[in-house]
């Protein structure tokens, strides 16, 4: 039973989306405990998965019984594996907070609104599993489809952020599908397996260039990056509250994943970086995101959107860290990834309840909340050491072996621009906790009621899981070492 853990990952949230609407016909309130239900499940099934792939090696499932060219093939490799236990808990916990904080114009459709998270993480499961194209397209597209309802549920300017982020995802979709089809004629197939197998002898064909940069192209506009990163910002602060945490640890950092999963398990990168820089391209524009994105966090007056462009910014970190074609870089950028998808749900939680509890969503403002609440600016603490790469958090440990990397390499660009980035993510924290300390307007119009116990269980969650994930870094690394790295590094 072993190896059909990748298709029931995947079935569990499909299932229950399918089934949520006749269950819950009579009884909307029970659409959130069938969602915790499911990603509880998919939490555990996860953790056994990832138990079976270290100790008998990646599993793959093959639907129906079909040729693995013709058929739909799920690899559960050791990196799928590890994200896909981050994302069931990341997942879990969203839907935990999303009782308290979902929408109020909501009302009956609240089942509509599970129904599409569970959507969304049936899609993303089948993101990371898919071993061909062609699911891979779905699946990705799928996600997308979710994402867009999900964050005009809220109406008003969420509607216009929604149908931006619709415009946009389309475009990198139709730029994915056109870079999908060169490879496909060149090859004749669209599994990774078999694509990786004949790439070696058509590296001169232009055909497969320009396939390669289409598919950097349209999956850099769904995972933010400069300069196609335009939607995010708006997309993710009119988002309702109770969403916001769930698109920014997963949904980038899921489109992220397909292209390091396109680059060293597909392409090959130690093969193609003297016919193609593709390498030298990805850490150039990582370099760029990573300072591009601390400089606008930095300019922001809303706490939402300058976490916004802070998770832009960790963007082009990853990147520079998977560009650099060494085991260290590599590993340090995965570390990475993991942990910023912690810090940026912990980031938003922390937004919605600023907003949700006292009213509180511009910076200005974030001093009358922080002396009554210590809980919430203790968090935040915690959550900034994180994000500007402080001991003992795991941001201190991801941006460390990234450092490392670059330096093994000889790419000290890559080195200041993550030292820059780093700064200028302490100032923009330095500024917002200006305003915990230092401001002493109204703090007295605040009503400080009784925190919901969801609101301080997916803020404890994160913050504790920012700090275990470094004082636990070298177990995680040497995992990731032994089981997630390409066959090329």
């Amino acid at each position: 039973m072993s190896h059909q853990l990748p298709a029931i990952l995947f079935l569990l949230p499909l299932f229950a989306a399918i089934s949520m609407p006749v269950v819950c016909l009579k009884h909307h309130h029970w659409s959130q405990s069938i969602s915790v239900a499911t990603l509880s499940a998919m939490v555990l099934v996860s953790i056994l998965n990832l138990h079976n792939v270290i100790h008998h090696g990646e599993v793959r499932y093959v639907f129906g019984g079909w040729a693995v060219s013709l058929g739909i093939e799920w690899v559960a490799d050791g990196l799928a594996s590890v994200i896909l236990v981050l994302m069931s808990a990341l997942c879990l916990l969203g839907v935990i907070f999303t009782g308290p904080a979902s929408p109020k114009n909501l009302g009956g459709r609240i089942v509509h609104f599970h129904t599409l998270i569970l959507l969304l993480m049936s899609s993303l499961t089948g993101i990371v599993f898919a071993g061909d194209f062609f699911n891979l397209f779905v699946f990705l597209e799928v996600a997308a489809i979710s994402s867009y309802a999900l964050i005009g549920a809220a109406g008003g300017r969420a509607l216009f952020a929604a149908f931006r982020y619709l415009i946009l995802g389309t475009i990198g979709a139709s730029l994915f599908l056109l870079g999908m089809s060169y490879l496909y004629a060149v090859t004749g197939t669209l599994n990774m397996s078999d694509m990786a197998d004949k790439l070696p002898l058509l590296l001169s064909s232009k055909a497969l260039v320009g396939g390669l940069l289409f598919l950097f192209i349209g999956l850099g506009i769904k995972m933010a990056l400069v300069p196609f990163h335009s939607w995010l910002p708006e997309a993710y602060t009119y988002a309702p509250d109770s969403i916001s945490p769930i698109l920014a640890s997963l949904v980038t950092k899921v489109a992220l994943l397909v292209w390091i999963r396109i680059l060293y398990w597909v392409f090959n990168a130690s093969n193609i970086i003297n016919d193609i820089p593709i390498l030298l391209l990805v850490e150039v524009v990582g370099a760029l995101a990573a300072v591009i994105g601390a400089s606008l966090a930095l300019a922001q007056r809303d706490l939402k959107t300058m976490f916004a462009y802070g998770g832009i910014s960790h963007i082009g970190i990853i990147l520079i860290g998977i560009s650099q074609g060494n085991p260290t870089g590599f590993v340090g950028g995965v570390f990475y990834l993991l942990n910023d998808s912690v810090m940026q749900a912990g980031l938003f939680f922390l937004a919605g309840v600023a907003f949700c509890q006292y009213g509180v969503r511009a910076i200005d403002d974030i001093g009358r909340v922080g002396k009554e609440a210590p809980w919430l600016t203790g968090s935040l603490i915690i959550m900034a050491f994180g994000m500007i790469g402080l001991p003992p958090t795991g941001g201190f440990f991801g941006k460390w072996y990234i450092i490392l990397g670059a330096l093994e390499a000889g790419n000290y660009v890559s080195v200041a621009a993550v030292v820059l980035s780093t700064l200028l993510t302490l100032a923009y924290f330095i500024k917002l906790f200006e305003g915990i300390f230092h401001q002493t307007s109204t703090r007295l119009d605040v009503q400080f009621g009784e925190i919901p116990l969801s609101f301080k269980l997916t803020l404890g969650v994160t913050s504790v899981a920012i700090i275990i994930l470094g004082l636990f870094s070298s177990p995680i690394i040497q995992l990731l070492l032994n089981h997630a790295l390409p066959p090329t590094l």
